[in-house]
């Protein structure tokens, strides 16, 4: 299969944890940057003449925040150079995530939304700098309801002053509220950010009792956790991402999106000007590429694979590079072999990059 990702790098505000390509202040660039991603899309049409993907995911920053002029000219766009799509997810965050245009995204074909939420306390969301308090999140909530059947809300563990009572409390509140499929994430403090510039530290210990709850009390209600940071009820996994995860093809358009294309991987200018700038001389502000090759590309697609919780049947290229790294996580009980079947362990789960640090250059 073959996926379509647009990055809108545009929000209302930035959040303390945030490392992502996304910037608060610079609005007026949204319908310019829309015209360069117009372009980029035209371009990349006409190089990948058989490129027919059947999922689009429209990410962020807030694709949200753009107005709905803007939404619709951003559609209207990819479905100039691509269509027939199965899947289409559309991130929002709660504050700018109004009924017309959640009337609009189902109009132009929009099949999935995802929430951005991340915590039911207003004390948390005001300390992550979010721009919407649960009651706004409700709201946009209850109203796309109406119109989608298929939303994701996506949730953090390990925050500021959180505990596990208070965790657990809004896994429960969103499972009360019906959604197809729930994101849990383990708060990362990175580098470079606001929250790691506070001197923030997470409790690890404290983060893996709120993710191991979280899993516990999903899964009895009816949720399938089908990768490491993703739940949902039967039928209802993103097939977008299940994509990145079985090493299929993606394109990705916009500042800072990533591709994996005939076997190369590139990336896109994080730089917003820099990238209208150069869609408007007509070129493609790729920073970075390259082609993984023989023991390096099949140690790529096992670390992809083992996001999968049902885990996957090694091919003999793979054991032919890796049977040895396969036994040592074995021996650490960080993988399973269920017979043909390799998978993460429940510690593995929780260990994941250290599983992942095994198929990965140096070996």
């Amino acid at each position: 299969m073959q996926g379509l990702y647009i990055h809108i790098p545009f929000c209302v505000s930035k959040c303390v944890y945030c490392d992502f390509a996304s910037f608060a202040g610079i609005k007026n660039l949204r319908l310019p940057y829309l015209k360069a991603l117009k372009t980029e899309l035209l371009i990349q049409k006409k190089h990948y003449k058989n490129f027919a993907p059947k999922t689009l995911y429209i990410g962020g920053g807030t694709p949200s925040f753009l107005t709905a002029a803007q939404i619709k000219f951003l559609f209207e766009s990819v479905y100039s150079c691509f269509n027939n799509f199965k899947e289409i997810t559309f991130e929002a965050n709660p504050e700018s995530l109004t009924l017309s245009k959640i009337k609009l995204l189902k109009k132009l074909g929009v099949t999935r939304i995802s929430l951005g939420l991340q915590s039911t306390f207003d004390k948390h969301l005001k300390i992550l700098s979010r721009a919407h308090n649960f009651e706004f999140f409700l709201r946009a909530y209850t109203q796309a309801k109406k119109y989608f059947n298929d939303i994701n809300i996506d949730l953090i563990a390990g925050l500021p002053n959180q505990t596990l009572a208070e965790f657990e409390r809004s896994v429960n509140t969103l499972i009360a509220l019906n959604p197809q499929h729930i994101s849990v994430y383990g708060l990362q403090v990175e580098e470079g950010t606001p929250l790691y510039k506070s001197g923030y530290v997470c409790d690890d210990n404290l983060t893996r009792k709120m993710l191991e709850s979280a899993e516990n009390i999903l899964c009895k209600s009816g949720f399938i956790h089908y990768e490491i940071s993703n739940f949902s009820l039967p039928e209802f996994e993103s097939e977008h991402n299940i994509n990145y995860w079985l090493n299929g093809e993606y394109l990705g358009c916009g500042s800072a999106a990533a591709s994996y294309m005939r076997g190369v991987r590139f990336q896109n200018t994080a730089t917003v000007k820099e990238y209208i700038k150069s869609l408007a001389q007509n070129k493609i502000p790729t920073v970075f590429e390259e082609k993984l090759q023989g023991k390096a590309k099949v140690g790529e697609e096992i670390l992809l694979r083992f996001r999968l919780l049902k885990g996957f049947k090694p091919t003999q290229k793979m054991l032919k590079y890796f049977s040895k790294e396969f036994k040592v996580l074995i021996d650490k009980k960080l993988i399973i072999q269920d017979g043909k079947i390799l998978r993460l362990s429940e510690e593995g789960k929780y260990f994941a990059n250290e599983v992942f640090r095994y198929f990965v250059e140096p070996f």
